[in-house]
Parts: structure tokens; C-alpha cells; sequence
């Protein structure tokens, strides 16, 4: 038996070589070439160092939503980790992926002008350029056949919907709140015109609708950092008065077009690989209602998931429960390879 003294000096013990087995993590920014010309594409790139080898079943990328760019969703350290590091710390070659008008992409000119001077820019058919482009690069520069797609919210829409035309080049797919059918605004209103971008700051109360309101500065009390990090990414609208962050309405014009025309963008029948349907409890942007609808059509077989995670928003990967996404998602891409 041991002592308690002896128990704490195991603990310590135990703890620090943990510790040190944690590999060191590389980190590259790279500006690829779009399939489109004159359209440059921010990719970055973490992995351990020391990785030589490279296999389908562990390289990933990343498909942020329809505001944040890919480094403020997937890269902003909280107590010291990412949900990208917290992938390539168990040995993935992980990748994440701005689309055009995001982040550190070529923002189109457009985004130059007034937004009322034109119509929505970067529809989710040209994302889905953009991401294979992404994937054509990684593939290309690591010689596998294919990859793991992560998607979040209008970044599962373009994930679904490339791997519905794709499904050669995805291992494993995974469908973070994934946006589906809504209802339409009332007919009496007549939705506002949209113009070619959106400007405005983050805010709690349209990202974490659905929590209560009593909870929501509990679940992430890091929202300011993390706005304001996610408004430093712009480098005009960081610079305005009051910040704002601006992002291609695009998508908003495939909501009008597609989701609250009761018309869906893509068919989940379509998608032939194992695929995870994750979605928070308390999501109102992307509902729990909707992860099930896409379930569902999936075609049937052991080798897809639907997984709903208590006291969550639309916000999961930055809120204080985060660890329970990383955790299943990371025991789905683990045992989709194992199986394999």
C-alpha cells in the first residue's frame, strides 16, 4: 500500500510525464490558390512536431460557419487549448480553411464598397470551391486520397454538401450544428434587401439564443476576448467606430433561397461515409430538431452518430462544456479510423 505522501509524489509524478508526453505542436500559414484565379486562400496547419508521416485516416480539415473566420472558431485558446490543438496533440495532421471574404482570404472587392452598392457575395456554392481547393492542396502536398471534414453551422452545410459530391475524398465526416430547414419569416414582412456583406460586432444574444438568459455569461465568460479576436480578423471593420465584423451575405441569400424556402442545399441520401451529427442542447441558431432531420436522411448503417450535448449553444467549442464536443468527436474520428 502506498502512503499519502507516496500518493501525492505518484500523482506529481504521473502528472508531469503526461505532461511531457504532450507533443509539441507546428504551426503553418500558408496562402493557396483558389480554383478561381486571383482569389488567394488562408490555410493553416498544425500538427506534432516531428510528424514524417501521413495517412488519410489522421489528416483533418476545418469548415468554419458564416461570420467567424477558421481561426477565431477553431484556433482561439481557451485555458491554454483549441479545439485544433486538441486534435493534432493526438497525432492528427489538422487543417483549417478560410473562404473568400474571410480571415486572412482574398476579400473580394466588393467588401471595398458600401454593402448596399451590390448584391450578396460568396454564396455557399462558391464555399464549397473554396474548400475543395483546400482539399485538393492538403491531399496534393500529403500524397493521401482523401481527409476528415469537420463542419460547423453553414461550414457543415459546405462539408455536406462536398462530401455528398466527394465521397472518395472524405474518411470520416463530422456535422457540428448543422443548419437545416427553418420557417420562413412571416409572409406580412418583407425581408429586408440584402447587400453584398454584413458589418456587425458579435453578439451573445443572436449567438447563444436559445440558452437561458441567466446562464449564458456562465457558459462562456470569455465571449468579449473571443469577439473581440474574432473583430480583430477584419482589418477594415476592426478599424471603424464602433468595430464591426464584416462577412459575405452570401450565405444569408442561400437562407432566403434554400433553408426558409423549405428547399435544402444538399442531400444527406448522398453521403456514403461515416458520418457524426453533433448538436448542443440549447442551440437556436441551429436547432437539435434540425441535427435530427439530417440524421435521418442519411442512409442507414452502423457507421453514422447523432449526439446531443446538454447545457450547450451554438457557441459549444468556446463555452465551458467544450471538452464533451472535443471528447466526441475525437471518439468518433478514433474509432471511424480504427475500424476502417
Amino acid at each position: 500500500m502506498l502512503t499519502a505522501a507516496a500518493l501525492t509524489t505518484f500523482a506529481a509524478f504521473s502528472s508531469g510525464r503526461a505532461a511531457d508526453q504532450t507533443p509539441k505542436l507546428l504551426t503553418e500559414h500558408l496562402m493557396i490558390d483558389a480554383v478561381d484565379p486571383g482569389i488567394k486562400l488562408y490555410v493553416r496547419n498544425k500538427r506534432p512536431e516531428g510528424m514524417t508521416q501521413f495517412t488519410a485516416q489522421k489528416t483533418l480539415l476545418f469548415v468554419h460557419g458564416a461570420t467567424s473566420p477558421g481561426e477565431a472558431t477553431f484556433d482561439f485558446p481557451l485555458e491554454g487549448l483549441s479545439w485544433m490543438e486538441h486534435i493534432a496533440q493526438r497525432g492528427w495532421d489538422v487543417y483549417l480553411v478560410d473562404v473568400r471574404g474571410y480571415g486572412r482570404s482574398t476579400r473580394p472587392p466588393e467588401m471595398d464598397q458600401p454593402a448596399a452598392s451590390n448584391p450578396p457575395i460568396v454564396t455557399t456554392d462558391v464555399a464549397v470551391r473554396d474548400v475543395g481547393s483546400a482539399i485538393a492542396f492538403i491531399m496534393q502536398r500529403r500524397g493521401v486520397s482523401k481527409l476528415s471534414l469537420v463542419g460547423w453551422s453553414w461550414g457543415a452545410v459546405i462539408a455536406g454538401a462536398y462530401t455528398a459530391d466527394h465521397n472518395d475524398k472524405v474518411d470520416n465526416l463530422v456535422l457540428y450544428a448543422p443548419v437545416w430547414l427553418q420557417a420562413p419569416p412571416p409572409a406580412q414582412t418583407a425581408p429586408p434587401p440584402l447587400g453584398a456583406y454584413v458589418a456587425a460586432p458579435p453578439t451573445r444574444e443572436r449567438l447563444q439564443a436559445g440558452a437561458p438568459d441567466d446562464r449564458k455569461r456562465d457558459l462562456i465568460p470569455e465571449f468579449e476576448a473571443w469577439a473581440a479576436a474574432a473583430i480583430a480578423s477584419d482589418p477594415v471593420g476592426s478599424k471603424q467606430t464602433p468595430p464591426v465584423l464584416r462577412s459575405p451575405a452570401g450565405v444569408f441569400q442561400d437562407n432566403r433561397n434554400y433553408w426558409q424556402a423549405g428547399k435544402p442545399y444538399y442531400d444527406p441520401a448522398q453521403i456514403k461515409v461515416p458520418t457524426l451529427v453533433i448538436v448542443a442542447e440549447w442551440d437556436g441558431l441551429a436547432p437539435p430538431e434540425g441535427a435530427q432531420a439530417v440524421f435521418r436522411k442519411l442512409p442507414s448503417g452502423p457507421d453514422k452518430r447523432l449526439v446531443m450535448l446538454g447545457e450547450g449553444t451554438h457557441l459549444l467549442m468556446l463555452e465551458k462544456n467544450r471538452i464533451q464536443l472535443f471528447h466526441e468527436v475525437q471518439l468518433f474520428l478514433d474509432r471511424a479510423r480504427l475500424t476502417n
